[in-house]
């Protein structure tokens, strides 16, 4: 299936946060465009995740270790992690998730 980024329609997940979300059977890319300041709250789930920033610089906090994650880099979060995030700059990142986000699904 061939699918053109910029047409999957944008969703604001929470406030700051805008993903466009692919998904196959076995996992889910998603492409985030993250306003500066923006902070993602400390949650886990069962997913197995990997963040690499393509633009800008973000504070992760991934089971209780402190980072600084800039462009080029990459971190993995293991399922069942808590991890929570705050856009030092504007920011964009490729997530990737395996399984696929269910709840990442939407009816646009």
């Amino acid at each position: 299936m061939l699918k053109e980024i910029l047409k999957i329609q944008q969703k604001e997940i929470i406030k700051g946060f805008k993903g466009r979300f692919f998904h196959t059977n076995n996992f889910t890319i998603a492409f985030w465009e993250i306003e500066k300041g923006a902070v993602l709250p400390e949650h886990s789930h069962i997913h197995e995740q990997t963040t690499q920033v393509i633009e800008g610089k973000l504070e992760m906090t991934i089971d209780s270790e402190t980072m600084i994650v800039e462009t080029g880099m990459i971190v993995h979060i293991p399922s069942k992690i808590k991890h929570s995030g705050k856009a030092l700059t504007n920011c964009k990142l490729t997530d990737t998730f395996y399984p696929t986000r269910e709840d990442y699904k939407f009816d646009l």
